[in-house]
This record gives structure tokens, C-alpha cells and sequence, in this order.
């Protein structure tokens, strides 16, 4: 049977062709006609081929474009394929972590035509900080996943037991992590954008404003704590989770995508799926945005966001990645149906970010800080006051429950030294954090009912700063801090001048030692926050709020 073609082709079914007509062979007309024939079919075909074009979806003009990719963005692979097929457009990616690629955007030092990170954040605080905002180049969200912690489920019911209801914080965590209970792994935040967004998540949370992270906010360093629990890390979250997955019998939680986490579970490698805990004090939200650099390649960047946020593909990418779809529309699928309670603002300053960038390169250092109590135990220190002195050291140690205590509490390794006085000083006694032997060590060095009359309190900081130029010149990257609580005016030894003087005198790194003061009852704020700001330390005021707001006011701070 003859196909049926296009109308009015000849040799189409009803057309004549019988032995004997003009049409037959060798007959002048036929073959004029043949060649009718001929052309009729070739237009037929490319009218054919015309209507075939321009009915197959999404296809246009093949075209490559060079990515420079977020590491994490490998596992999008397999999709490309049917990108190509059905778009025509073809992903040469580049892969690298998110916050080094930023930096690689920021300094113009790339030959792509887009990049597709997991957070554009760090890229726009970089243009920002450059006075070139106005450079950001079209971005459009494809996919989501916040950075939440996996726990061993049951490291995960013991902290719960401990809440009044049962949810757990990044405060939590940090609490653990001081008291040597909790391990976890993390991805370096200079390096990862999963380690950045979780550094920022927690300082969030210990600044305790509700809000953006800004200068004051991390003035001082409250996530000593925090990074003390920090047992395991990697320059990318999947190396970090194939780590975890070596190391987990001496590992607690993981820290990193969700994504990550629902595929370690997924996969079964681990002798015990993690549980998911999304910290009721905010997370970070990664929303992988694809940039457009090249605007010669507008055409192609539009075809390539449709296909990527089109139902079908973000169907696709969810149940592949475990990523949450950025269209509403779309049926979660069970284990993305939690919801991710509040989400935390990042930061506006490049400012802040280096700071908690510094702040975790010094805790990586291997070297604890070192804080220099000295404790104003002349007579009039009895009653009431010495028992707020107290109650605030047993909180510093842990018995401070708020969420500010718990970032701020003693922690492991941290070395504590406290020097009582009254008219001189009295004893100077040392101990390391590594157990609860070291806290109540630390309770009986405060125990004491031996009080002396008169108030040295200048003395008292020229002998902590003779302690402090030993503590670094034996090792010098240390940091160190004093703190100067008293009561009273001093009314023996040495003045506030002489103490200056002799101050000057050290050599650079005990003068680089700052001094954080506390005022309690009736000592001279003037003096005390002189005393304080020549050492580039401030004073914090007791008088106007409980002796622990004042000690947590200076927690962690160093520089």
C-alpha cells in the first residue's frame, strides 16, 4: 500500500498513471511530469521537515555553556543528558567550593558564562564590600536545602531530655559540644558553603537578636563552645559525609545539608540512619541560585531556568538529590515534608564574616584560650555579694540553662585561673577544663571564706598581668584575657597610675592582653573603665543588671 502524502502531490493514492497515457514512459509529457513529480516531493519534504521542527518542544540552536559549579551540584549530573536532548543546550561545569568560587567571581578571574553555587550570599557581600553591587549578575533560584545537623538517634534523645520541650537548639548543641559530649563534623566555612551557612546559623543564634549578624554582634567570640565539639572536616560536604561515614564510631552529628544527610540515610552505609534535627533557633537556607555572567547568553540562560524549574525536572531533581523544589505545586516526598522552622538571615557585612572566619581559624589553631579571674575578696565582698559571685561562676560552668549561657559557658581545654585578693593578694590557683573534676576544682577555688580587709585592686592587675606575660611567652599564639572584678575602691597598693606605668613597660605581647572590668556595688566606674579601655578592654557594668549578665557580656572576648 502507497503512503498517503501531502495534498495535491502527484503519485499521491487517485492519481492516473495507467499504461498507455501521457504519463507512460519515454512519452515527452510523462517525463515533464516526473520532474514535477520530483520537485512537488522535495518541497513536500522539507514542509515535513519544517512542521517536525517546529513542533518538538524546547528545541533551539545547540549551545554550550562553561559553568563554574558549587562541588555539592555533582550529584545533578545524570540530568544534563536530558537537558541536551531536549533543550539542546549542553553544561560544561566546573566544579568548586562555593565560597572559593565566590571569592574566583568577586576578583573577575573566571572564562564562564555562568555560575550555579549553592548560595550567591558570599559572592554578593564580596561586590558589596567592592562598592560594585550594582555588578550582581542575573540570578534565579533552582532548588533549596537548609543546613541542619544529623545526630546518632540516640545522642539526639539524651540533649531532648534535657529541654523543657523536647526541641533542640543550636544553644543545645553548642552546649554539648563545651562539656565534651557531643562530637560532629563540619566542612571548614572558609572553604564550604555548608560550613559557612552552619557558622553563621550559630552565631545567629548566640548574638540572640532575631536578626542580621552585624560588628557588635561578634565583637567577642561565643562560639568557643561551639567549635570545641568540632572533631571532624572537609573542604566540601561530600567529602565531609564520605569522612563521616569512615568515622562515625567516634563522631556524635553531622553537620551539612539536608540534602546530604536524607542521601547517607538513603544509601545505607551507616550502621544507624541519622536523625534529622532542624535547631528551633533558626537555620540558613541554600537556595542554588544559577547566574547569568555572559548577557550574550540571555537566550540560552532563559531555556536553561524554564527546563531546570519546569515540573517535570523539579520532580526529578527532588526525588534524585533530595533537594526541595522551589515550585509549591509540587508533592514533597515524605522526608521533605518537615518543615524548617525559622530561617536565619545572613549577614550584610563582609565585615562580620571574616570576623567569625578569624574566630574559627584561631579555635582550629589547637591552642585554648586562657582567662585570668581576678576576684575582689576583701571583707565587704561578704553576704549577698559573695554569693552572686558564686552562683555566676557555677553558671559560667554550666549551670546557666538560658541560651546565652549555654554559648557561653566554660568548655573543654579552656584554662581558667583565679586570683583572689583583698589588700593583697591572697592565691593564685589553675585549672584545665577536660571533666566535671575541673568545674568542681573550679567551685572550690571560689569556696573560700578567707576575705582581707582593704582593697588592692591595682596590685591585683599588676600581678595578673605578671602571670599573663608568662602565659605568652610560653606560648606565644595563645590568647589570653583578664578579668577585674571588685566592689570597692582600691585603698591599697599601688594606684591606677603606677599600675599604668608599670603596664607600659611590658613587652608587646603582655600589653597585647586586654583587661575586661566589672563593676559590683560601690567600685569607681571612672577608673575602672580607664584601666580597661588603656588595655584595649571595656568595662561592664553589674550595678544595672545581675553580676552573670556581666560576666556573659564579656565572655570570649580577646581582641
Amino acid at each position: 500500500m502507497t503512503a498517503p502524502g501531502p495534498p495535491g502531490v502527484p503519485g499521491a493514492p487517485g492519481t492516473a498513471d495507467a499504461p498507455g497515457s501521457p504519463l507512460t514512459p519515454g512519452h515527452p509529457a510523462g517525463r515533464r511530469r516526473r520532474a514535477a513529480v520530483a520537485v512537488a516531493v522535495a518541497l513536500a519534504c522539507l514542509w515535513v521537515l519544517a512542521t517536525l521542527s517546529a513542533c518538538a518542544p524546547g528545541r533551539d540552536e545547540p549551545v554550550t555553556l562553561r559553568v563554574l559549579a558549587g562541588s555539592e551540584l555533582a550529584d545533578m549530573q545524570p540530568l544534563f543528558e536530558d537537558l541536551r536532548r531536549d533543550t539542546g543546550i549542553t553544561l560544561a561545569m566546573e566544579y568548586q567550593g562555593t565560597v572559593e568560587a565566590a571569592a574566583s567571581l568577586a576578583s573577575g578571574r573566571y572564562r564562564h558564562d555562568l555560575a550555579w553555587l549553592s548560595s550567591s550570599r558570599p559572592f554578593q557581600l564580596l561586590l558589596k564590600e567592592g562598592g560594585r553591587q550594582a555588578d550582581a549578575p542575573l540570578s534565579t533560584s533552582i532548588m533549596r536545602s537548609p543546613v541542619v545537623v544529623g545526630m546518632k538517634p540516640e545522642v539526639a534523645q539524651r540533649l531532648r531530655r534535657a529541654t523543657p520541650d523536647g526541641q533542640l537548639s543550636w544553644a543545645d548543641v553548642a552546649d554539648a559540644a563545651a562539656d565534651g559530649t557531643l562530637k560532629y563534623a563540619m566542612a571548614d566555612p572558609r572553604r564550604s558553603n555548608s560550613g559557612l551557612a552552619a557558622l553563621v546559623g550559630v552565631a545567629t543564634a548566640a548574638a540572640g537578636t532575631g536578626s542580621a549578624l552585624r560588628p557588635q554582634d561578634v565583637s567577642c567570640d561565643r562560639l568557643r563552645g561551639f567549635f570545641s565539639g568540632h572533631a571532624l572536616t572537609e573542604d566540601s560536604s561530600g567529602r565531609l559525609a564520605d569522612g563521616y561515614v569512615r568515622n562515625a564510631a567516634r563522631l556524635d552529628a553531622l553537620i551539612t545539608y539536608e540534602s546530604e544527610l536524607l542521601a547517607l540515610n538513603r544509601a545505607g552505609t551507616l550502621r544507624t540512619p541519622l536523625e534529622i534535627v532542624y535547631p528551633k533557633d533558626g537555620i540558613v537556607l541554600s537556595d542554588y541560585p544559577l547566574m547569568l555572567l555572559d548577557p550574550a547568553k540571555r537566550d540560552a540562560y532563559d531555556r536553561l531556568t524554564s527546563w531546570l524549574r519546569s515540573g517535570p525536572v523539579q520532580q526529578k531533581i527532588m526525588d534524585r538529590t533530595l533537594r526541595r523544589p522551589v515550585d509549591p505545586d509540587i508533592t514533597r516526598v515524605p522526608v521533605l515534608r518537615a518543615p524548617l522552622g525559622n530561617a536565619l538571615y545572613f549577614p550584610d557585612s563582609q565585615e562580620v564574616v571574616e570576623r567569625l572566619l578569624a574566630d574559627y581559624g584561631s579555635a582550629r589553631s589547637g591552642r585554648a584560650p586562657r582567662v585570668i579571674f581576678l576576684l575582689d575578696f576583701s571583707t565587704s565582698m561578704r553576704g549577698d555579694r559573695i554569693a552572686g559571685l558564686r552562683a555566676t561562676m557555677d553558671g559560667l560552668g554550666g549551670a546557666d540553662d538560658s541560651s546565652s549561657g549555654k554559648f557561653v559557658r566554660f568548655h573543654r581545654g579552656e584554662t581558667i585561673t583565679v586570683v583572689r585578693f583583698g589588700g593583697r593578694v591572697l592565691d593564685e590557683r589553675s585549672v584545665t577544663y577536660t571533666g566535671a573534676p575541673d568545674l568542681a576544682r573550679l567551685r572550690g577555688m571560689v569556696a573560700e571564706d578567707r576575705f582581707d580587709a582593704g582593697t588592692a585592686v591595682w596590685s591585683a592587675l599588676d600581678h595578673g598581668y605578671r602571670t599573663a606575660a608568662d602565659a605568652v611567652a610560653k606560648d606565644p599564639g595563645r590568647r589570653v584575657s583578664i578579668v577585674l572584678m571588685t566592689d570597692g575602691e582600691s585603698n591599697a597598693g599601688m594606684n591606677l597610675d603606677a599600675f599604668l606605668a608599670r603596664y607600659a613597660a611590658l613587652p608587646p605581647a603582655a600589653r597585647a592582653v586586654r583587661t575586661y572590668t566589672v563593676r559590683y556595688g560601690g567600685a569607681d566606674p571612672r577608673e575602672l573603665d580607664r584601666a580597661a579601655r588603656a588595655t584595649g578592654g571595656h568595662m561592664a557594668d553589674a550595678t544595672g543588671q545581675s553580676l552573670l549578665d556581666a560576666f556573659k557580656e564579656i565572655r570570649g572576648c580577646h581582641e
